[in-house]
């Protein structure tokens, strides 16, 4: 099983490469937004313990969206790997998938991180503004406070990673296919 997290910061095109990837590798999706939302909307209780601190406006715990992960895998055991979106945002939630993953007989076995100016980012997610329907990504301050968050808390789990030698960071300007290559070849060095 081969999994993979593909990392960057908003607006760096994780979204984008992450459809690709999936299409050409057959991943399973991984999407702990996507997740919540299922959970949720299935009622089950894990989504009714996420839903309750949702709507506290807290932050969904880690146990919590860890045992949706786990529910996941748990469903797609035929799958040839995850391709992990947005998740783990925090060193302890890598720390937790580690063991979530050993405990299913698998394990991350690449990050790709894509690595994009800020200026950039900023200039993506404005102009992805006018297509996605999402109000934050046209305000500018709500962009850099992201971006920010990403740098003191997300940035820890690259880190993390680097340290079994399973990171690799890809310049993420550039035309879109030249990038998914550039993901691609790094993939089935390891695959």
């Amino acid at each position: 099983m081969f999994n993979l997290i593909l990392f960057g910061p908003p607006g760096s095109g994780k979204g984008t490469q992450s459809e690709m990837l999936i299409s050409k590798y057959g991943f399973k999706h991984l999407s702990t937004g996507d997740l919540l939302r299922s959970e949720i909307a299935n009622k089950t209780d894990l989504g009714l313990k996420a839903k309750s601190f949702m709507d506290n406006g807290q932050l969904v715990p880690d146990a919590v969206v860890i045992g949706m992960v786990d529910a996941a895998i748990n469903a797609n055991k035929q799958a040839s790997g995850f391709l992990f979106d947005g998740f783990p945002r925090t060193k302890a939630q890598a720390i937790a998938l580690d063991e979530l993953l050993e405990s299913h007989g698998t394990a991350i076995s690449l990050v790709l991180a894509l690595d994009v100016p800020e200026e950039e980012l900023i200039v993506r997610m404005i102009n992805r503004a006018k297509t996605s329907g999402r109000s934050d990504d046209a305000d500018e301050a709500v962009q850099k406070k992201r971006i920010s968050v990403y740098k003191n808390e997300t940035l820890a789990v690259a880190e993390h990673y680097a340290a079994f030698d399973k990171v690799i960071t890809l310049n993420g300007l550039g035309q879109i296919d030249g990038i998914f290559s550039s993901l691609c070849k790094e993939i089935d060095a390891r695959a």
